[in-house]
């Protein structure tokens, strides 16, 4: 009797030890292609996974008539919610959307097309609510100028540690990362200052969810970043599905890079997310306070926690099961 209640123990550590994080943190919703079957959504120009509600990405149109998210549900194509922003102006050129800290949502309307050289651009801060709806809500609208001169760009990313704010320029041959000021104001001008060269005519872009890796993608291809601190180093190509590229996210587990385009019935493709960028520590947009900008060693802590957990449920089961064969 002791060998097979010594064997079975053996087995529901072993077990334990092996399961990875992100098994024992998700189910995988939202890593999967799925088709956005709105037909309100006709020029999905961002993308962003929800943490706070798995399987779900918001998106908006390029230019809409008025100033609405939608949230599409992964597993149908369906839409959800459509959130209907207050305290903005009326949008001119909306192009990205980012999830930051404390599941707030950040979005760039920050787009040039028409060759305009707009004299300032604008983000919008508001929650990501907790029930999916069709509902109205008050956003934080920021005044932003950059250092250099009017600019068209696609590309909004917060990241998820630190909660600051970066913009990257869209030039065929290449345009900067923009760092914004560490708090933005709702009262005055925020002056974004070019840091880096982005070797991408940027579409969009996304932070990996332990902030270590920024992904940037155009309409052919896209480059993969070790974030360094904002001393972005490359890493390596990333393939894009043909089309018109307008929009990039990480699964909520890092483990895909959700790739979608334009258009009415524009679908969302998943890519593996590049290189060793797929930590499962969805958890990061809580904006701890004891994390560095590259993410820091946040994922070993929580794969040795993980660990320690697991030796000590097998240790308590052994040592129950061998309490019970006293006894008896």
């Amino acid at each position: 009797m002791r060998r097979p209640i010594a064997l079975l123990a053996g087995l529901l550590l072993a077990g334990a030890c092996a399961l990875p994080a992100s098994a024992a943190d998700g189910d995988g919703k939202g890593t999967e292609d799925f088709t956005i079957k709105d037909p309100r959504i006709t020029e999905s120009s961002g993308l962003a996974a929800s943490r706070l509600h798995p399987g779900i990405y918001w998106t908006h149109n390029d230019q809409d008539e008025g100033a609405y998210l939608y949230a599409v549900d992964s597993a149908t194509g369906e839409t959800v919610a459509r959130i209907t922003m207050t305290g903005v102006g009326t949008p001119r050129d909306v192009e990205a959307i980012s999830i930051g800290p404390n599941n707030e949502i950040w979005v760039g309307d920050i787009g040039d097309n028409d060759g305009v050289q707009w004299p300032y651009v604008w983000i919008y801060r508001l929650p990501e609510p907790k029930t999916l709806k069709d509902q109205t809500i008050r956003a934080t609208q920021y005044v932003v100028k950059y250092s250099d001169g009017s600019r068209d760009a696609e590309s909004l990313v917060v990241h998820p540690r630190t909660g600051r704010v970066y913009i990257i320029d869209k030039q065929e041959d290449g345009g900067h990362l923009y760092e914004g000021p560490a708090q933005l104001s709702p009262s005055g001008t925020n002056v974004f200052k070019p840091t880096v060269p982005v070797d991408m005519w940027a579409t969009d872009a996304a932070f990996s969810p332990d902030g270590k890796t920024l992904a940037v993608r155009g309409y052919f291809g896209g480059i993969a970043y070790d974030w360094n601190g904002g001393e972005i180093k490359r890493l390596e190509r990333i393939s894009v599905p043909l089309g018109q590229g307008e929009s990039a996210s990480y699964s909520t587990d890092g483990t895909k890079l959700m790739l979608g385009s334009e258009g009415v019935g524009s679908a969302v493709v998943a890519e593996d997310a590049p290189g060793a960028a797929g930590s499962s520590d969805s958890s990061s947009g809580s904006g701890s306070s004891g994390s560095s900008d590259d993410g820091g060693d946040g994922d070993r802590t929580g794969d040795l926690k993980v660990g320690a957990i697991a030796v000590l449920v097998g240790c308590v089961v052994v040592f129950g099961f061998r309490r019970l064969l006293r006894r008896g």
